[in-house]
């Protein structure tokens, strides 16, 4: 089993900067791809960004590519999402994702293809 739990969001202003933490219990988060989705009020949760096991592939929605950056560090145990050039409509609440496969399984957007979820933290970011 594993248990992730998201820190790190907060209130921004349009063009600032965010880090957000997964941080994952369990000794083969190592070999997990892992992913950050979003939900918006009124809307349905969406892809961000994902990250294969080794760090060396990684995948973005175009709504956030070149403005944000997702790293891992295994030795920690966490997955990190850095977002910078803030817009108004990345509010939303973040989540983390876990998917058993080292590469991913049936697609880095898809969501049921991650096995684990965190609780969400809440990003908002004013105009």
């Amino acid at each position: 089993q594993v248990q992730l739990v998201e820190s790190g969001g907060g209130l921004a202003q349009a063009g600032g900067s965010l880090r957000l933490s997964c941080a994952a219990s369990g000794r083969t988060f190592s070999r997990y791809a892992m992913g950050w989705f979003r939900q918006a009020p009124g809307k349905e949760r969406e892809f961000v960004a994902a990250i294969i096991w080794n760090g060396g592939n990684t995948y973005y929605a175009d709504s956030v590519k070149g403005r944000f950056t997702i790293s891992r560090d295994s030795a920690k145990n966490t997955v990190y999402l850095q977002m910078d050039s803030l817009k108004p409509e990345d509010t939303a609440v973040y989540y983390c994702a876990a998917d058993r496969s080292p590469y991913g399984s049936r697609g880095h957007e898809r969501q049921d293809s991650y096995n684990y979820w965190g609780q969400g933290t809440q990003v908002t970011v004013s105009s």
